[in-house]
């Protein structure tokens, strides 16, 4: 009976997702799911965009959160809670396929996709239960790093053979896992680092953007 009356005083679960912050952070699952689905149509130019635009509104959702006064416990505690299962998505299905899909789906690129997404996996339950070292620093470095690099490294897609390349991004995302998992200290980028990253965001969107408009 108690459990009843306490599941008639909460709140739907659309009223979160209504939640500015949370609208915000579902865009960017858009734009990771959008990197997702072309990878597998192996359009990387277009993966990379929706990749590295989830980045950005996932920084962006943190920042309208820590705007709005207004919000309470349960909207923040859920608004860190789905922001976690994005982040899973974004930073480690996604990158998974990326890796498999570039590899023509080589069962020998398994191994690489499993440690990406038990890396992503591993990161975000540890963050979840300890959270930043002193408010500014990250035990290891944060998964969007990844998709940040891996969208300018990406940009040499064309100097070198598919073969040879689709090597090196295996290896490459295998360091960042490593990286993602070790015990060092990394600053969490804040305040002008954001409009850095918009700029870096729309000048790789029109990059890619005029790669993909030429091979049309």
């Amino acid at each position: 009976m108690n459990t009843y009356k306490n599941d008639r005083h909460q709140a739907g679960m659309l009223f979160f997702a209504t939640d500015l912050p949370n609208i915000c952070s579902l865009t960017g699952l858009l734009c990771a799911l959008l990197g997702i689905y072309y990878a597998i149509l192996q359009n990387f130019q277009a993966a990379v965009i929706g990749m590295i635009w989830a980045v950005l509104f996932d920084w962006a959702d943190g920042i309208i959160a820590r705007n709005m006064k207004d919000r309470t416990d349960k909207q923040k505690e859920f608004g860190g809670q789905l922001d976690s299962l994005i982040d899973m998505v974004s930073f480690g299905i996604c990158p998974a396929v990326f890796l498999l899909s570039y590899a023509d789906f080589s069962p020998w690129f398994l191994p690489g996709a499993f440690v990406i997404v038990g890396a992503a996996a591993i990161r975000l339950s540890y963050f979840n239960v300890f959270g930043l070292i002193d408010g500014s620093t990250y035990r290891g470095l944060a998964l969007d790093n990844n998709i940040i690099i891996l969208a300018f490294i990406f940009l040499l897609e064309g100097v070198f053979d598919s073969g040879v390349f689709s090597g090196f991004i295996y290896a490459l995302f295998l360091v960042m896992a490593a990286f993602n998992l070790a015990p060092i200290h990394t600053p969490k980028l804040a305040g002008k680092w954001f409009y850095i990253l918009t700029a870096y965001t729309i000048g790789l969107t029109i990059v890619y953007g005029g790669i993909i408009w030429s091979r049309s």
